[in-house]
């Protein structure tokens, strides 16, 4: 597990977009590698609030993917379960999840998770909790009667099932989360800690995120590259930085030793 902190949202936000970029060059995704994404609620289609709206507008519109490479569930379609048994279908035929990218709630919940969720859940229909239906209210004019109040979700299990796993996590309202994720133990009532046990975690999160974390702990994952007396690193966050700072680092060390 990585934990990459940064001083501010917008230092974090670049950090993450620059390392997912290096990711999609090295993963190389064409024709038979596909984009995972999920979790829209039950709202139609073309609604600007819908997964499939923000995704478009956000992401799919701006890089160079085919329409049919995308894969979103349909929280209108006539048989739900059905829908979410193919949706882990076709991951499994794409070769699996090769970065499955995310946030959390307050509350520690990772996709529609919610707090007492299975840890080997797989993909299927959500009850939301209170929480994450007054979270989005602000997305439906504060009408809580305009908020879904159920929705398709990838399982924790369906995540940690993903080769690689980043989770972003801003703000000082999320920080008790942030604690809960890496500083107590695996519990489903924080979804976001099962992470610990995945092999290849990045966490990366702003200052205000670090507020109820031990100081020992941000100062450990915030350390700069040490060397002890046998010239052996240790400590260090350096393999977790974008490809593009990494390599500069490098070069800049041996032009310093030539």
């Amino acid at each position: 597990m990585k934990l990459i902190i940064l001083d501010h949202y917008s230092q974090a936000s670049e950090w993450a977009a620059k390392y997912i970029r290096n990711r999609i060059i090295q993963f190389n995704p064409g024709p038979e590698k596909y984009f995972t994404l999920g979790l829209p609620t039950g709202l139609p289609r073309d609604h600007p609030e819908s997964y499939h709206s923000f995704m478009w507008n956000n992401f799919f519109k701006h890089i160079d993917i085919h329409p049919e490479n995308t894969h979103i569930l349909d929280g209108n379609a006539v048989d739900l379960q059905a829908e979410c048994d193919a949706f882990e279908e076709k991951i499994k035929a794409a070769g699996g999840i090769e970065l499955f990218v995310g946030g959390i709630g307050p509350d520690g919940h990772i996709a529609f998770n919610e707090p007492g969720s299975s840890l080997v859940s797989r993909t299927r229909v959500k009850t939301l909790a209170m929480d994450t239906i007054l979270a989005n209210a602000r997305f439906f004019d504060g009408e809580l009667t305009k908020v879904p109040t159920m929705a398709l979700t990838v399982g924790v299990g369906t995540v940690m099932d993903a080769r690689e796993v980043m989770i972003l996590i801003t703000g000082a309202h999320k920080a008790f989360a942030l604690y809960k994720a890496i500083e107590e133990g695996v519990n489903h009532m924080w979804t976001v800690s099962a992470f610990q046990q995945h092999p290849r975690t990045v966490f990366v999160c702003d200052e205000d995120a670090t507020l109820e974390l031990k100081v020992k702990t941000v100062k450990y994952f915030k350390a700069p590259p040490q060397v002890n007396r046998k010239g052996c690193i240790y400590a260090t966050n350096f393999g977790m930085q974008p490809r593009w700072q990494a390599n500069a680092h490098t070069s800049a060390q041996s032009n310093g030793s030539s």
